[in-house]
């Protein structure tokens, strides 16, 4: 079998390891402070979305969008990054999601290069407190990236810095707007979760632990 696959771009949240709990409790103690409503199910709307954007979409479900100028809702974004990033000291290789690590070795068996595509700032750190950093070729660094998801800016970085063709790329997401953001790119799209939230994905698993990358690429290769 002739392997297209010459690039694996990764989402770090909720595919690498999971800090979406990390991010809810950031965001619940400053709309605690704040005095605004914000519930896990609000939380879900934040997956895969920018910082500002999360927090524009707070302040919409408290009918405030207008309330602040873009310097106070940066100040307020940032204040909750502080919070997220104390939280962030608790991460220790044990959070690496199942199935992740044997995945990033099969890659580097078949030598396809691997990346992180996140719309976390904090990508880097995460990396680190996670012990992989030697497991990926490229991390883009998402102060650099102009339009977040489900824009495809993120994953067309990887790939140009890589230097791989869009359509030797695979993607894997457990957002809505990062399976978006990766067809908009021209990539091919693994979903993580519910078949009901990427009906644009190619191919779906229900958890990383039942990733199974021979599949991938025989589907990916035909």
């Amino acid at each position: 079998m002739i392997n297209k696959c010459k690039l694996f771009i990764f989402d770090l949240d909720g595919v690498i390891t999971d800090t979406a709990e990390y991010h809810y409790l950031a965001w619940k103690k400053l709309t605690d402070e704040l005095g605004y409503k914000f519930s896990i199910h609000d939380n879900e709307r934040l997956k895969g979305v920018s910082r500002i954007h999360s927090l524009e979409i707070i302040l919409d479900i408290n009918n405030s969008t207008e309330k602040y100028s873009e310097q106070e809702k940066i100040r307020l974004a940032n204040k909750k990054n502080d919070y997220y990033l104390e939280l962030l000291k608790n991460i220790t290789p044990k959070d690496l999601l199942p199935g992740i690590e044997d995945l990033l070795d099969k890659l580097k068996k078949y030598n396809i290069k691997t990346a992180i595509a996140s719309a976390s700032k904090n990508a880097f750190t995460v990396i680190n407190y996670l012990g992989i950093n030697d497991k990926f070729d490229y991390i883009v660094n998402a102060n650099e990236i102009k339009n977040s998801k489900p824009a495809p800016d993120v994953f067309l970085k990887a790939a140009e810095v890589l230097e791989v063709n869009n359509q030797n790329c695979i993607c894997i997401e457990d957002a809505s707007a990062g399976i978006k953001a990766i067809k908009a790119a021209g990539m091919y799209a693994v979903g993580i979760g519910n078949i009901q939230n990427f009906k644009e994905a190619d191919v779906i698993f229900s958890s990383t632990n039942e990733l199974n990358l021979e599949k991938i690429l025989l589907d990916f290769n035909k």
